[in-house]
């Protein structure tokens, strides 16, 4: 039995990548990757509003950088 390391991002990009699948999975698969982006780019956004002015320096951002970027709508990269 071999173990995978490969993320559920990687296996859904294989599975859309597949010519075999029907129509409807691939929509489902991409739709799913959407879903994973936008609501990691929520969690990571709503996260700056945490960090404090020491942190926030530490990653490049000032305080008003991360005001803008955590007022981003989700599905804006």
């Amino acid at each position: 039995m071999t173990q995978t390391n490969a993320l559920p991002a990687d296996i859904l990009m294989h599975l859309r990548d597949t010519r075999t699948l029907p129509v409807i999975s691939v929509v489902a698969i991409k739709l799913a990757v959407a879903l994973s982006k936008w609501a990691t780019r929520r969690r990571t956004r709503m996260a700056l509003s945490q960090l404090t002015p020491k942190q926030l320096d530490d990653v490049g951002l000032t305080p008003r950088m991360a005001y803008i970027e955590q007022r981003r709508v989700f599905w804006r990269a």
